[in-house]
């Protein structure tokens, strides 16, 4: 799924503007904004007529993220919940160390 992904990424990059050059950028961090997104953040909408609408955004605490291609077979909350406890029954009842991921 990654490769096709960059694939994706590589055929779309080929009608950018060229000033913006991604070819020398360092690679990213995952997780770099992950405290401060959970923590919260502000979006200030400015209007045409002058005027700005700011909008704070906070996680609730549990929340997920899915991704696109799962969130298709899950509409809502109830719908990941039950599909989780359905799978549940399915683990082993003595749970292994957590594995370290680099």
């Amino acid at each position: 799924m990654k490769k096709e992904i960059s694939k994706q990424l590589e055929m779309d990059t080929s009608d950018m503007r060229p000033e913006y050059d991604f070819t020398k950028m360092a690679g990213g961090v995952r997780g770099k904004y992950y405290k401060a997104y959970r923590a919260g953040h502000t979006v200030k909408i400015h209007k045409v007529d002058g005027t700005t609408l700011v909008q704070y955004f906070k996680l609730e605490e549990g929340a997920v993220m899915l991704e696109p291609d799962i969130r298709n077979y899950f509409p809502n909350s109830d719908a990941v919940n039950n599909a989780l406890r359905c799978l549940i029954p399915l683990l082993p009842k003595r749970r292994r160390a957590k594995i370290k991921h680099a």
